[in-house]
């Protein structure tokens, strides 16, 4: 259950944050690191694919371990904020080079159980969370080195979603944009935009100078894509959700637009690879590994 937010986040430090960009799927990837140490996290790491040619790529992982190693860093955390519809995880990878505990929202098993009978996985598909080394609930804490981050559900895009605040700083994931690009959509299974409008005024009453680091942004009216913004910022001008915004206009707007949303480009491989973990697909009898394509199952 989610609960007014009973804390005064610890605005007087500042992690480290180093964000990668994966100009394909508009994903923005972090490394955070404490600043008193060489232990650091990675949020919402991202894995190259080529859908048309089902052939995967390590740039962009690559280039996160790159930053780990010159820095000289430990990974205590790989951090998923939600099932990716829009990209697939590198947390596997990633752990295998670098380390590091793999944790998401504990509704992931929502999510898998929806969509392991979307993608008939049968018996041997957990749906439990085991893929996982941890599942994350509303108020948790976990360790940076020395930082303690914060979990608040923030459900509404998805079942599972979580942001995290570390010090001055909250990850938000897909549930704010940019406030000229404005908010997630609310249309995939699980997702309900009322709920995300309420999750979205939760993080709104964190202190208004708090840095809000976002997942994806697409550069809206040609401007430079870009990161980062803060709580006041988008209390005064997000586009969805500002002061001007009330709940029902929010949900009507909402349930509009996305009615009128193409599904995400990759969302069938995303799906199928990030209820497991990231771990891809086992192979099948000829030793090759295949995605699934249900015919009208979205």
């Amino acid at each position: 259950m989610i609960t007014d937010i009973p804390f005064v986040p610890d605005t007087g430090f500042q992690p480290e944050v180093t964000p990668f960009f994966d100009a394909h799927s508009h994903t923005f990837s972090y490394v955070v690191q404490d600043p008193g140490s060489t232990r650091c996290a990675v949020f919402d790491c991202v894995l190259d694919i080529d859908y048309a040619a089902g052939r995967l790529g390590y740039a962009g992982a690559d280039a996160i371990i790159r930053q780990i190693e010159r820095e000289k860093l430990t990974v205590d955390w790989l951090v998923e904020t939600h099932v990716h519809a829009d990209h697939l995880s590198a947390a596997p990878y990633l752990r295998d080079r670098v380390g590091g505990m793999l944790g998401i929202g504990a509704k992931i098993l929502v999510v898998q159980d929806y969509f392991g009978k979307v993608f008939n996985e049968g018996t041997d598909f957990q749906r439990d969370g085991s893929q996982f080394d941890r599942l994350f609930v509303d108020g948790d804490r976990y360790e940076i080195g020395g930082m303690t981050a914060r979990v608040l559900e923030t459900p509404g895009h998805t079942p599972a979603c979580t942001s995290h605040v570390v010090g001055d700083s909250v990850f938000v994931g897909d549930t704010l944009f940019m406030p000229d690009a404005g908010t997630a959509r609310a249309d995939f299974p699980g997702g309900d935009a009322r709920t995300l409008y309420r999750s979205i005024r939760r993080l709104l009453t964190l202190p208004e100078e708090m840095r809000i680091f976002v997942c994806h942004d697409y550069g809206p009216n040609g401007r430079e894509v870009t990161h980062q913004t803060t709580v006041g910022a988008e209390l005064r001008d997000n586009i969805h959700v500002g002061t001007a915004s009330s709940e029902d206009e929010f949900v009507a707007w909402r349930n509009q637009r996305d009615s009128t949303l193409p599904m995400p480009q990759l969302i069938i491989p995303s799906l199928q690879v990030n209820i497991k973990g990231g771990n891809l697909p086992e192979p099948q009898g000829n030793g090759r590994r295949f995605f699934t394509v249900p015919i009208d199952g979205l």
